[in-house]
């Protein structure tokens, strides 16, 4: 009699999950989906992140701390390769663990480890991974218990074991919606797609790869190019490269790229821009010169400048051309 009931309510927990990913910005999405999870399955703090698996340990891409201060990180930094559990979970593509943390981390040469454990009051763990076996890529949750005695079960150990690849992709939807909503009323025809500070990608659709090959012939698919990564990273908002344009914006330490195209408008140069969107507007040539402090004859030469670069007659067709530019 219980199993249909226990049923039901997994039911409804995810229900209720893809709901909150739909309808919840992504900054606010992680802790009301960790909020969701507490009533069936207890916890205290958790962290929640991206990583590549190395030889000395977890290097973390993104992550997200509940109920935990940001010197956590710097101070598993320095005991992270003293972690054998997340040596252990990273042994097989999905894999949850549930253990004690003076247990597991017995061994005399992990006694920082169980330091670090007791001040950040993580006694009893839950972690679940997948682990992407080519690359090394780690998206895992961990979910702490500072209560010494509060030992997990193995009921609990398969529920998170169930849970966790819906609460992942609920997040991997987060981000495709928050997208989605980052373009909503764009004009320009392109792709999109979503990635890490370090380049690693998590979605990008078939227009946006469509435009990454057109660049870059060999470009494998999992990681931006190191030229587009290192060109925004150097702080600059627009790549215009030989075939293609890609914007970016930041936000939870993701990169919301756009991607299309080049078009005959960025053929223009800042000033013409200028004039060709006023133009667009409605305004006449003596109003641009009025306002850029020009006489109207160099107004009127940037015009024909204009036209010429865009292949347009009219107004109309100069509008056309600036949308294709987004």
């Amino acid at each position: 009699m219980t199993r249909p009931a226990a049923l039901h309510d997994f039911s409804e927990l995810l229900l209720r999950l893809y709901r909150l990913s739909h309808e919840l910005p992504i900054d606010a999405f992680q802790d009301a989906a960790l909020d969701l999870i507490k009533p069936v399955l207890a916890f205290d703090s958790s962290m929640w992140g991206t990583a590549t698996r190395t030889d000395s340990g977890i290097d973390i891409h993104t992550i997200h701390l509940h109920n935990q201060p940001a010197e956590m990180l710097a101070a598993y930094e320095e005991v992270k390769h003293l972690d054998t559990a997340a040596v252990e979970v990273g042994k097989r593509p999905k894999s949850t663990l549930s253990f004690n943390a003076n247990a597991w981390f017995h061994r005399k040469d992990q006694a920082q480890l169980r330091a670090y454990g007791e001040r950040f009051e993580q006694s009893n763990f839950f972690i679940s991974s997948d682990v992407h076996p080519q690359t090394n890529f780690v998206h895992w949750l961990s979910l702490f218990r500072s209560d010494p005695d509060a030992h997990g079960t193995e009921d609990e150990r398969q529920l998170l074991a169930s849970l966790a690849p819906h609460v992942m992709q609920a997040l991997a939807l987060n981000r495709i919606v928050h997208l989605d909503r980052l373009e909503a009323g764009g004009q320009a025809p392109g792709g999109s797609a979503i990635g890490d500070l370090r380049g690693v990608l998590y979605h990008a659709d078939g227009p946006f790869e469509a435009t990454m090959k057109a660049e870059w012939p060999s470009w494998h698919g999992r990681t931006l190019p190191d030229a587009l990564l290192a060109h925004f990273l150097g702080g600059h908002a627009r790549y215009s490269g030989r075939a293609v344009v890609v914007t970016h914006h930041v936000e939870q330490r993701l990169l919301f790229l756009k991607s299309r195209m080049r078009c005959l408008a960025d053929s223009l140069t800042p000033r013409e821009h200028t004039i060709a969107e006023l133009l667009a507007r409605g305004d006449t040539h003596k109003d641009i010169a009025a306002m850029l402090n020009r006489s109207p004859a160099t107004v009127r030469n940037h015009i024909q400048s204009i036209y010429d670069k865009l292949q347009v007659g009219n107004v109309a067709g100069l509008i056309q051309e600036l949308r294709l530019a987004g």
